[in-house]
Order: C-alpha cells, then sequence, then structure tokens
C-alpha cells in the first residue's frame, strides 16, 4: 500500500478531493494522510498530489503488519494480559513488575 501523508491545509484539501473522487483506490482515510492500494493509478495521484502540493506531502510504500512474524511472543502476551488486568488505571511498568513481562524499557531497546 501507499501511505500519503499531508502536512498543509491546500495538501488535506486536495486529498480530500482525491478520496472522494477515487473511492476504488482509497483503502483507508486518516485525516491528514490516506493508504492507497498499490496501483499505478494510486502511485500517479499520490504524485501528482506531491508535484501540486510539493514538500507538504509525504508518501511512502507500506506493508501488512504481520504480528505473529514480527512480534515475539512475549510481547503479545504481555499486550494481552495488559489488557485483561484487574485495574484499569494500572502503569504498564507497575504491572509488569516481578512479573516474566518484558518492561517498557526492555521493549523501547529491541527493534522489531
Amino acid at each position: 500500500m501507499l501511505l500519503v501523508v499531508t502536512y498543509s491545509q491546500a495538501a488535506r484539501t486536495t486529498l480530500r478531493n482525491i478520496c472522494r473522487t477515487h473511492e476504488g483506490v482509497v483503502v483507508r482515510r486518516l485525516g491528514r494522510a490516506a493508504l492507497f492500494d498499490e496501483t499505478e493509478l494510486a502511485a500517479f495521484l499520490a504524485l501528482r498530489l506531491r508535484e501540486k502540493h510539493d514538500e507538504a506531502v509525504q508518501i511512502e510504500r507500506t506493508e501488512p503488519f504481520n504480528e505473529f512474524a514480527a512480534v515475539p511472543d512475549a510481547v503479545r502476551e504481555a499486550a494481552a494480559a495488559y489488557e485483561d488486568r484487574e485495574s484499569p488505571a494500572t502503569p504498564y511498568s507497575k504491572f509488569a513488575s516481578g512479573t516474566d513481562h518484558p518492561s517498557a524499557a526492555e521493549m523501547k531497546r529491541r527493534e522489531l
């Protein structure tokens, strides 16, 4: 997919118009950004937007996130356990303390 991010009001307006006119290429609209199908038409529309608004438009190629291939089991298990905690006000650092769950500091240092 192509991620198109806009950084000016004018670019956002043009992106909104493109999304309305070419609904078939839009996977998801995210306010100042949109995900387009990876087609030549989508690339054309994204490049046209950048030509019109120059540096106010960023285009990135993305790939779907496969949590089972990219994320260690311990991190997925920690996320599930944290969301199932008894007190919703407990911060993760306190929740993870004294458990086998990785600390936020450990996870911050490790790349996927």
